[in-house]
This record gives structure tokens, sequence and C-alpha cells, in this order.
């Protein structure tokens, strides 16, 4: 399937900018951190991620690998619970939940596990996952997050019973909650990360042996690109949700949600074997180099830092850890694309 790559692999010289030596800092003005605003572990996940899926061939990735697991095993409690948020003094300012900071870090450690080419990060990660991983969240997001890092973990463990237990849970609650939905999605409105659950879908029919999970997560999938799409580019879902008839386009848009379709199609074309998948990927590649309902970069490659969100009149001009991350982490499946094809 021929297709220009118009991205390049992405530097993660600005992750290392915001890093120090506790961990990635949640905000920026402009491209500079933001001190008081300390730090998030939804972020902390991510840069593992990304530095995990790098596997050293970055400058600076395997410190930032380093960095993220050790706050990620910082914020982990003695009974597998997470907590989110600590200041730029070193205190933590909530409780642990199993709200999406835990899927978030338990998808990290699974992709450290399976991915990093460290073997203390692999064998902390692991250990941390054994940790936090006998716990089952309610809410949707965190139960698909934790999936797909479990989902890491049978790669490396074909017969995790924690791992396919905690796939089996998201899977049955994706099915919970289909009855009562007014459309095709099982919620009643599309609000954030939403390939995920498709992507979710496709995980469990692959390591359950559920041709209709599967079959599912496809037709999910497949569904929300198209609504997800406006002429020949993405229009993604707004902060606000979009519901049965909104119009499109709307704002503002977060890089968040191409990373998250990103990492449905790739799922998609390695569980299928279809190309058509590739399309969709480098459509969510494209989106950070303008090809998106403004027509403008999403992209500081003075600083490589990702811009915060695609306004109504304009990119917001901030150059945060999560948008920064989702940038990254969508441009990663460039040269990956790429190796399937030789």
């Amino acid at each position: 399937m021929a297709h220009q790559t118009v991205a390049r692999r992405a530097s993660m010289r600005h992750l290392v900018y915001l890093t120090d030596d506790r961990g990635i800092l949640e905000h920026a003005k402009g491209s500079r951190p933001r001190y008081s605003h300390g730090y998030c572990t939804d972020d902390n996940a991510r840069l593992l991620i990304v530095a995990a899926r790098d596997k050293g061939r970055s400058l600076g990735s395997n410190v930032l690998a380093h960095i993220s697991m050790q706050f990620l095993i910082d914020a982990l409690v003695e009974d597998g619970r997470i907590r989110n948020r600590l200041s730029f003094e070193r205190i933590w300012q909530d409780d642990p939940s199993t709200n999406d900071c835990w899927g978030r870090a338990v998808w990290a450690f699974g992709t450290a596990v399976a991915q990093s080419n460290d073997s203390m990060v692999r064998r902390n990660s692991f250990e941390a996952f054994e940790r936090s991983a006998h716990w089952r969240s309610d809410s949707l997001r965190s139960a698909c997050f934790a999936a797909l890092g479990a989902a890491e973990i049978l790669r490396v463990a074909p017969h995790d019973e924690l791992a396919l237990d905690l796939i089996r849970h998201a899977r049955d609650l994706i099915a919970s909650i289909r009855h009562s939905s007014p459309w095709n999605w099982p919620e009643p409105r599309l609000t954030y990360a939403n390939a995920a659950i498709a992507e979710t879908l496709l995980v469990a029919g692959s390591a359950l042996n559920d041709p209709e999970a599967t079959e599912q997560g496809i037709f999910l999938l497949q569904w929300l690109l198209d609504i997800e799409t406006h002429d020949d580019h993405y229009s993604v879902t707004p902060t606000t949700g979009r519901g049965p008839g909104d119009p499109k386009p709307a704002f503002d848009q977060q890089p968040i949600e191409l990373a998250a379709i990103a990492d449905a199609c790739a799922r998609a074309r390695w569980i299928t074997g279809d190309d058509q998948w590739e399309k969709w990927l480098h459509r969510a590649v494209d989106w950070f180099h303008g090809h998106n309902d403004l027509g403008v970069p999403m992209i500081n490659f003075d600083t490589w830092g990702g811009y915060d969100g695609l306004c109504e009149e304009g990119p917001n001009l901030n150059q945060g850890a999560e948008s920064t991350l989702a940038m990254v982490a969508t441009l990663q499946y460039a040269p990956m694309l790429e190796s399937l094809r030789t």
C-alpha cells in the first residue's frame, strides 16, 4: 500500500525539557514548564509507554523510562491502588484510587515489561503490575487502559491469569453498557480516548479466543473513524463530547484523541493483517502535520513540543506533557509501519 510518510521519528527533546529527576511536569506556558502545577501519574504513565516503545533509540529515552517508572512505583500504595497528583514540593495531593490514573499505570507497567530494552525497567514494572493488577475498576476507560496493559503482559507471559482476568473484566464491562445506548457506540456520547474501547475489544478477541469481541471491535473502530472524519481528515471529538447529530467540525480538539486512534488502528492492523488500517493510522500522523480542520501543524518543530489543542481560532500554543506525549506516541508508528512493509 503506497503512502507518503510525512512524519519522521519524533524527537523526545521537549519531553526531556519537561522532565526533572522526579517526573514529567504536567503543564507548560508556551514551551516552559509550569513548576507550580506539579506532576500527575497520568502523564508519567504516558511517558513510560513512549519511552519503553522507543527502546533506547532516542537520546534520553532510557533515562525517561527510569524516571517515569519510579514515579509510578512511588504513586503505587501497598494495596495496589494509585495516587495521581504530586505537588512540585513532592507532596501527594489526593487519595489512591482505581480511576484513570490506575488504569494508565497498569497500561504503562505492561508496556514496559513487553517493550523496554532495559532489564531493570522490565523487572520492576512486572513487580508493580502484579501489585496493582488484582484490582478491578468499574470506570470504563480505566478498565480499558488496564486491559491494554494486560495485553502487553501476555506478549511475554501468554498464560498470566491476572492479565487475562483484567481483559475479561473490561470486555464484560463494555458489554454491560451497550444495551442502553441510542446509537452504535456503547455510550450515549463520545467523550475522551474513545478508540481505547474498540481497541480493548480487539485485545479481548485475540487474548480470549473470542471472535465476537474481535468482530465488535472492528465494527466499533470503523464506525468511530467514520464519525471522527470530516472530508478527508480527522475532525475528532471536542472536549465537550460528541453525540448523535452533533455538527462537525467542533472545538477544542485534543491530541490525545489522535493517539488513541493511532493505537487502535495499529492494533487492528496487527490483529487482522489488513493493510487498510495503515491509511487510518497515517491519517492520525498527518493530523499533527496540518491535515486537520484548520490546516495548521500541531507540532512546534523548533522545540518538538506538541500544541495543547486545536481551537477554533488556531492551536493552543502551550506545549504541555499530555499533548507532547500524544504527538510523540502517534509519530512513533511511522517507522513501525514502514517495517511492516519490508
